[in-house]
């Protein structure tokens, strides 16, 4: 194994070059490598899915000249996780509800609108948080995949329909939230739905008519499903028990990645489900219990999807870890000779690099406090875990929790500094078997945020070097849900934050050089492109995509109060946004006091709640309220009648709010009546319910 020492010394010869190529100012230079040039043409750019634009003519010296070149207001769109395409001058965008939009890039005037009416498909469109992480471009069409698992193909000039697909089974608890991948004369997607216990799978389709290509399951299934299968029954191998009816999960919903110097594609798995990996695959004495290919990297032959080798980041997955952060491509030496390297940073808190011809592994470091494991054994590749990280002995606390060290925001890689840039955070989780007081166990376990430290539930900007395995440099945040980072040949980074500010950064040293107050917190990765001669930054803002502590990720930011926006900046433009309602931290609850409470229903209530609405609405009614409101807040929720008109039929279903028919009359007016006991608590006028010490089960 070579040292570090040497691989950085000839890491930094081999930036020379492409430094000095991106260096010189040109309004379209060619891309360096795999990255992207005046086109923003893929979610990370270019093929090598870096983050990074070869535009060099906003500056370290220029920046703080960056003014809104102009801004389009996107009304009905609540949580905006895309990062835009830019192409031949048209930025294309998914909203929250998998709409795409395309616009022209240099006067922001809306070209069309496709609308996939995710709200006539309900039964699919429960289970998951209303996001969408952007489209695919490729030979004049444009890729979306819907949150009901539809893939659909548009034309890129028109938005007219080409064809649609559904790329799920009826009765699934599979869904895709995505950016598809399109690659050669095919496009790629994948599906989420682990948490539920669904079995992940890629399909590739042809671009031109959608017919299925090819299908690789990331999880085996049955002994007969995996019969003749290779790769299924090396996986089953890993698992024990009936495994395939009590669900697996790994689901690959994001971090998909096309190397054309190979012919392969990278998945990036999902966690288990569920979570309890004595409750899914028990372990037998003798047997390999990693649960292939949970937490894993799977490279796959792009024209077959046949199997070609994977790294699996968390054997035995027991804690909502994934490795479906995006992967970056590069080219670096090692040991005196060139390597092509695969890098990520799963949620469990090592920045990995992997060989990507063989899948071994190169290095492995902490980029923040991780204690499931000491390290990662560079001979083995695997993790030298800690003890009872299992919850073997009835609890376990441990860093970082599910949302991970590094989430699905993007990072991006420089070729001129070597650094790659980290959306990073902190925050612990208490594992139990046992649910206590107020806990809600879900698939058999409980799981509670832990702050311990002062840096719980705050973020940072990092600065990684991938060679040297250690941090650059470091901006603090004082919160932890932050959007992704764009880096470029001009020696800049930026990203937008959640107390609504995009900033660019000294790529260096990490010296902020330029604010704008986008008036809205932001979680997507800025982009940067060239018309006409003249280089863009463009930016999605619209806070939200988690509910997860919602105490814990609220930034002050009401449902509806701030328009959601594509923003797009140019030097020496001094373009002004409307005024709109500033950061509230406080709450504000509404009551009707002539509300009769069913006392008698709220832990039946409670219940309801937590299975139908708290996905989108927060647990125990506290919501981030960006996405969806605090009912505590909500005037519709004081009224019994509007609030079965909203759940039961469906009276905002085309505003994204689902229609649950199934509920009976008397189950909407138990949760009506558990939402005003919660919102009575707020107001002080009720003492906090007995019977919320009682734990819910499902």
């Amino acid at each position: 194994m070579p040292t570090r020492r040497r691989i950085a010394a000839a890491f930094a010869a081999a930036l020379a070059m492409p430094a000095l190529l991106a260096g010189a100012a040109a309004p379209d230079p060619a891309p360096i490598g795999g990255s992207a040039g005046a086109d923003w043409r893929s979610h990370g750019g270019g093929t090598d899915e870096s983050g990074y634009s070869a535009l060099d003519q906003i500056d370290v010296g220029n920046v703080n000249k960056l003014g809104l070149a102009w801004s389009l207001d996107l009304p009905g769109e609540a949580s905006l996780e895309a990062t835009p395409l830019e192409v031949g001058g048209t930025l294309y965008f998914t909203g929250s509800y998998s709409a795409v939009y395309a616009v022209d890039a240099v006067s922001g005037r809306l070209l069309w609108r496709y609308d996939p009416e995710i709200w006539r498909y309900p039964a699919k469109t429960h289970i998951v948080f209303p996001v969408n992480r952007g489209c695919a471009f490729a030979d004049g069409r444009i890729f979306v995949g819907t949150l009901d698992g539809r893939l659909i193909a548009l034309d890129a000039k028109t938005g007219k329909l080409q064809w649609s697909v559904d790329t799920l089974s009826p009765g699934s608890m599979n869904s895709s939230t995505g950016a598809p991948l399109a690659f050669r004369d095919k496009v790629l997607i994948g599906n989420g739905g682990a948490d539920y216990g669904a079995r992940g799978f890629v399909t590739a389709y042809d671009q031109k008519t959608g017919k299925q290509a090819w299908r690789f399951y990331t999880a085996p299934g049955s002994p007969e499903q995996n019969a003749g299968d290779p790769a299924m029954e090396a996986a089953a191998k890993t698992w024990s028990g009936k495994y395939w009816k009590t669900g697996t999960g790994g689901t690959a919903w994001n971090g998909l990645t096309f190397d054309p110097a190979l012919g392969r594609v990278y998945i990036g798995t999902g966690n288990s489900g569920p979570y309890d990996p004595a409750v899914r695959s028990p372990e037998v004495k003798g047997a390999n219990g990693d649960n292939l290919y949970l937490a894993s990297i799977v490279a796959l032959d792009a024209d077959t999807g046949k199997y070609v080798w994977h790294y699996q980041v968390n054997p035995r997955e027991a804690w909502d870890y994934k490795a479906t952060a995006g992967m970056i491509l590069a080219t670096i030496p090692v040991d005196g000779r060139p390597r092509r390297v695969l890098m990520q940073a799963p949620t469990n808190g090592f920045f990995y690099v992997l060989d990507r011809e063989t899948g071994k592994l190169i290095s492995a470091e902490k980029i923040g406090k991780v204690t499931w494991a000491q390290r990662i054994d560079l001979t083995t590749g695997r993790p030298v875990e800690n003890p009872n990280i299992r919850y073997e002995t009835g609890v376990t606390e441990m860093w970082p929790s599910q949302l991970g060290t590094h989430n699905w925001q993007p990072m991006a890689f420089s070729p001129k500094t070597g650094l790659v840039y980290i959306p990073a955070m902190q925050l612990g989780t208490r594992w139990s078997r046992e649910a206590g007081p107020g806990d809600v166990k879900f698939k058999g376990v409980v799981a509670n945020p832990i702050i311990a430290d002062a840096d719980d539930a705050k973020g940072t900007l990092l600065a990684w070097d991938p060679i040297a395995q250690k941090a650059a440099w470091r901006v603090p945040r004082d919160m932890m849900w932050n959007g992704g980072t764009l880096a470029t040949a001009g020696n800049l980074v930026f990203q937008g934050t959640a107390d609504g500010f995009l900033s660019g950064y000294d790529a260096r040293s990490g010296k902020v050089l330029w604010r704008f107050d986008a008036g809205l917190g932001i979680v997507s990765a800025p982009i940067s492109f060239a018309v006409g001669g003249r280089q863009y930054v463009s930016v999605l803002v619209g806070y939200g995509g988690n509910t997860f502590g919602a105490g814990l990720l609220y930034a002050g930011w009401k449902f509806g109060a701030q328009p959601r926006r594509l923003l797009t900046f140019a030097v020496g433009r001094h373009a002004k946004l409307a005024p709109s309602a500033p950061r509230d931290m406080q709450l504000h609850p509404v009551d009707d006091p002539s509300f009769r409470i069913d006392e008698a229903s709220l832990d039946q209530g409670h219940r309801l709640f937590v299975m139908h609405c708290a996905l989108c609405h927060g647990p125990n009614v506290a919501s981030s309220a960006t996405a969806a409101p605090d009912l505590r807040e909500s005037g519709l929720a004081m009224d019994p009648q509007a609030i079965r008109a909203v759940l039961h039929d469906g009276a905002l279903e085309r505003q994204g709010m689902p229609r649950f028919e199934t509920l009976s009359d008397r189950e909407v007016s138990q949760i009506a009546s558990y939402i005003r006991a919660k919102a009575r608590e707020a107001l002080g006028t009720r003492k906090p319910r007995t019977e919320e010490d009682l734990p819910i089960t499902f």
